[in-house]
């Protein structure tokens, strides 16, 4: 007798049962242990990083499978918005899609695109042979894909400020994840991410959002950026980075033992 298998909880539906932000943590290691580690830290969601990391389908694919067995959401950050790798995600099992530098209402509406198979996309369609439909013993999911996936398109540019309304408003756009390093760069404050321009530009995305009555993330390493985001009414907040966490905290067992001086080490 075949399977008959149901997915988990997308991300979408775990932002919209919550009456809390949810908490989330990189994984950037490209490693299933230390992704597994990170999942079981009591987090909400671990995003696992294929555009500033050095992550491929193979590497995710087995991060994915380290954290199955935790009760967290994996929100998997594509290197680029293009259909082919959006396919490729997908197939893999990715229920939680992260595109980065989306600029403007245009590219999240192809996006959403890639997402959707035919005829309200262009989503090739492989489920028999893919982790997404688990070999096809997900009763029905090519009629309802589209309720087993998340998409959340990240603002992180001036221009995307601009277009913030038009992009939350695009059908198939269930969250904004805004991003203030690259912001900051748009802005010519390269590095600057506390700048008072670029907070503002967070915050009055994270107002549109709510008026638009979507969810909105944000990045936030610095716990007082976390804090003043998640009172702006921010839904889901990055605190950390597991390289961030593990370069830090060797810097600082060494260093107490070594008696360097603090103010010379680096920081978040």
């Amino acid at each position: 007798m075949p399977l008959h298998l149901s997915l988990p909880e997308t991300l979408r539906e775990r932002l919209a049962a919550s009456d809390r932000a949810l908490i989330g943590l990189w994984a950037s290691a490209s490693s299933p242990v230390t992704a597994e580690i990170v999942a079981g830290s009591g987090c909400d969601w671990v995003l696992l990083d294929a555009e500033h990391s050095p992550n491929g389908l193979e590497s995710v694919l087995a991060q994915l499978h380290a954290m199955s067995a935790y009760p967290v959401a994996p929100l998997v950050r594509v290197p680029y918005g293009d259909t082919v790798t959006i396919k490729q995600f997908l197939d893999l099992g990715v229920q939680n899609l992260l595109v980065p530098m989306v600029d403007s209402a245009a590219q999240a509406e192809e996006i959403v695109r890639a997402v959707r198979y035919p005829p309200r996309g262009v989503r090739g369609v492989g489920s028999a042979l893919a982790r997404s439909a688990r070999w096809n013993r997900v009763d029905d999911y090519l009629q309802h894909a589209d309720e087993t996936i998340s998409l959340t398109v990240q603002i992180e540019s001036a221009a995307a400020v601009a277009d913030a309304d038009r992009i939350l408003a695009v059908d198939g756009v269930d969250a904004i994840f805004i991003g203030p390093s690259d912001l900051a760069a748009s802005m010519g404050l390269l590095g600057q991410q506390n700048h008072p321009d670029v907070v503002e530009a967070v915050l009055g995305t994270i107002r549109r959002a709510i008026a638009a009555g979507k969810p909105a993330g944000v990045n936030a390493f610095v716990p007082e950026d976390a804090e003043r985001y998640v009172e702006a009414g921010a839904s889901f907040v990055a605190v950390g980075a597991d390289v961030a966490i593990l370069a830090r905290q060797t810097e600082a067992l060494v260093a107490r033992f070594r008696g360097d001086d603090e103010s010379k080490r680096a920081s978040y």
